[in-house]
């Protein structure tokens, strides 16, 4: 049986339960290959980033201490916030999630089950902070991994806050807060002109509502709020909903790599409405089976356009 949490209150480490199988490797490649420069990187089997707690910022480090547990140490911040930021990894890691029934479901698929076998302790990545994590998508669209982790090292390095600490010297920016860029020129950073709007209107409407990132009684209440806001259409919805939100059923269907991923032995890829098609008998999953897509298509050594 999983262990339970440590108590997090009592100092500066502490460890998080998770259910195995649990696929550390594959979340360390997936913050690797977007760490932001200042904000995070991952050092050898570690994860080590930048937060925030209020008007404060610290440093955290997370490894694995076994397949069922990982090992958190927090320095820069008191231990009375390391309950919050717990929760914050939970989310982060989707340590919550019973991987078992997920897979009993989305295997009976005969495109699925070979890429559960091969990694059946995949999990969905997202981050400690909502906020950042929409951000990022909207950064994302429509161009590469490498590019998006280009554009927000800048806007980090432009608009979040310094971190002055000493046993990591390569961490010293925060990630910036909705407040920072509502009215800021994200354009400039070298982006058209409507996706840098659309970051300064996601920030503004955040600020206007605590609750727009809180996961909605439906997956259809989450993407109504989402679709909304100016720049935010069904791919980037379900992709913060996926990441951000947790909703195991998001389904960001006009992914280049999902379609590429369905691409059968015609070699006629889907488009978005024959892949939504596909994806109906993997309901209520439908986000691990896309992470699971998201996996097939870069074992060929295929990247999606979008982060």
């Amino acid at each position: 049986m999983p262990s339970k949490d440590s108590e997090a209150g009592t100092g500066a480490a502490f460890t998080l339960a998770c259910r195995a199988p649990f696929d550390w490797n594959f979340l360390l490649d997936f913050y690797r290959a977007r760490a932001i420069d200042g904000v995070e990187r991952v050092d050898g089997r570690r994860y080590v980033r930048v937060v925030r707690a209020g008007t404060d910022s610290g440093i955290v480090s997370v490894a694995a201490a076994s397949d069922q547990a990982l090992c958190v140490t927090l320095s820069g911040l008191p231990a009375s916030v390391a309950g919050a930021l717990a929760e914050g990894l939970r989310s982060a890691f989707d340590l919550t999630t019973d991987p078992h029934p997920i897979h009993a479901h989305l295997a009976c698929d005969p495109l699925l089950r070979p890429l559960i076998e091969a990694r059946p302790g995949l999990r969905i990545p997202g981050c400690v902070d909502p906020f950042e994590q929409g951000v990022r998508a909207i950064l994302g669209q429509q161009i590469s991994v490498g590019a998006a982790r280009q554009l927000a090292a800048r806007l980090c390095a432009r608009w979040g806050n310094p971190v002055i600490q000493a046993h990591e010297p390569t961490l010293v920016r925060a990630f910036p807060t909705p407040a920072a860029l509502a009215d800021a020129d994200i354009a400039s950073l070298g982006m058209p002109r409507a996706r840098g709007r659309s970051v300064s209107a996601f920030a503004t409407a955040v600020l206007d509502d605590p609750d727009l990132l809180t996961r909605g009684a439906t997956l259809d209440d989450s993407l109504g709020r989402l679709l909304r806001l100016p720049g935010i259409g069904p791919w980037s919805a379900h992709y913060i909903a996926m990441r951000a939100l947790r909703e195991p059923d998001a389904f960001p269907a006009s992914d280049v790599g999902i379609l590429r991923a369905l691409t059968g032995a015609d070699r006629i890829r889907p488009n978005a409405r024959h892949a939504t098609a596909r994806a109906e008998c993997w309901r209520p999953w439908r986000a691990y089976a896309a992470q699971y897509l998201w996996s097939a298509d870069s074992a060929v050594g295929l990247r999606s356009a979008r982060t």
